[in-house]
């Protein structure tokens, strides 16, 4: 064969071949740059050091739970988890009244002295002549057959939803029927556990400049829709109940859903002697900042308690106490936040963690 001519015919073909390449690696850097946010799993790649607390420092007791495990096998199992965490107590949020209160009593009954029991309040016929009396009637029942507490009650815009077994949409916690229930609750002395609103980035525009956009989207609170209070009205409802019950104690769970701005919890702490603060399921919610955090719980050490709301596992322990007691910095934790947030320790004195890990809740205990 001419050698020239096999020069000229396999141009061609090494010209194809070049594109190809070319278009498949083209092709490849497409792909890797549509990295989806859903998708997004940072790694962090600082050598710095890592600390993972199993039990805390001090005795716990967690104020912010519900009745998670379901049969008595998986209550103990679960005792076993507190116990391995140096978590004395905790408290379980129900929502239930009723049967299905008494069911979730009975069930946990056999550890008394590890769960405490709190009840929801019965909104049936809640727009009938009457109703507050009724409801008055099943938060005594309640009471008596062991309930310490009430909760948790929840309002994010709608009206009090949370407790079983209806709604009670366009009634919020000031509203005038509630007050004799707040008022008897102080004098049996059950704190009220009360959810408003939710973090402020679910009340905006789900666009590129949404700080908290990987948990908005999906809580998003359309405040477009008629009878929808806004976080602003929802926490003005907050403060109304407490400053009209000043013999109640209330615990605000989730900072008030103010991590965003906490000189407004704060404002509701100076004021309000019987308002106290759960930290509860917004630990990534404050760990992106820190040292204002920290600064705050020194402030409001004596306010403050901790809480979980986010299952049972060994490692939810954990993530809580190495955000409260450690000084980690930039790591994540998506199984239990699906933020894209850096998270980092506060490193709480000890002086402040004991309080917000036991003794402000024994405090609470024995308020008049």
């Amino acid at each position: 064969m001419d050698k020239k001519l096999e020069k000229t015919e396999i141009k061609p073909f090494r010209a194809l071949f070049v594109l190809i390449m070319m278009l498949s690696l083209s092709f490849s850097f497409g792909q890797e740059n549509e990295i989806l946010l859903k998708e997004y799993d940072p790694v962090s790649l600082y050598k710095i050091p890592r600390t993972f607390p199993v039990k805390a420092k001090f005795p716990v007791i967690d104020v912010h739970s519900h009745p998670y495990a379901k049969s008595e096998s998986e209550i103990k199992k679960w005792v076993e988890t507190m116990d391995k965490a140096g978590i004395e107590k905790t408290i379980l949020l129900t929502y239930q009244t009723g049967q299905a209160f008494d069911s979730i009593y009975d069930l946990y009954s056999k550890y008394e002295d590890r769960f405490e029991i709190w009840c929801g309040i019965d909104y049936t016929g809640y727009n009938e002549p009457g109703w507050s009396q009724n409801a008055i009637n099943e938060l005594v029942r309640c009471y008596n057959k062991g309930a310490r507490g009430v909760g948790e009650l929840g309002d994010k815009g709608e009206g009090l939803s949370y407790s079983q077994p209806t709604a009670a949409k366009g009634m919020h916690i000031d509203d005038d029927r509630m007050a004799p229930l707040l008022k008897m609750c102080g004098e049996l002395g059950m704190p009220v556990n009360i959810h408003v609103a939710e973090p402020f980035w679910m009340y905006q525009p789900i666009d590129k400049h949404n700080d908290g956009l990987m948990n908005a989207k999906k809580w998003q609170i359309d405040t477009t829709k008629n009878n929808i209070s806004g976080h602003a009205a929802l926490l003005k409802t907050l403060e109304n109940a407490v400053g009209n019950n000043p013999k109640t104690t209330f615990i605000a769970c989730h900072f008030a859903n103010s991590s965003y701005d906490l000189s407004i919890l704060g404002n509701l702490l100076d004021k309000y002697p019987n308002l106290y603060a759960d930290i509860s399921a917004r630990y990534a919610e404050t760990a992106p900042i820190p040292r204002r955090v920290k600064k705050f719980f020194i402030k409001y050490q004596d306010r403050l308690l901790y809480g979980t709301d986010m299952g049972l596992s060994p490692s939810m322990y954990t993530t809580t106490f190495r955000i409260l007691e450690t000084e980690d910095e930039h790591f994540y934790q998506k199984d239990l936040f699906s933020y894209h947030w850096a998270l980092n320790g506060f490193g709480l004195p000890d002086n402040v963690l004991k309080k917000i890990y036991y003794e402000n809740a024994k405090q609470i205990q024995i308020l008049e």
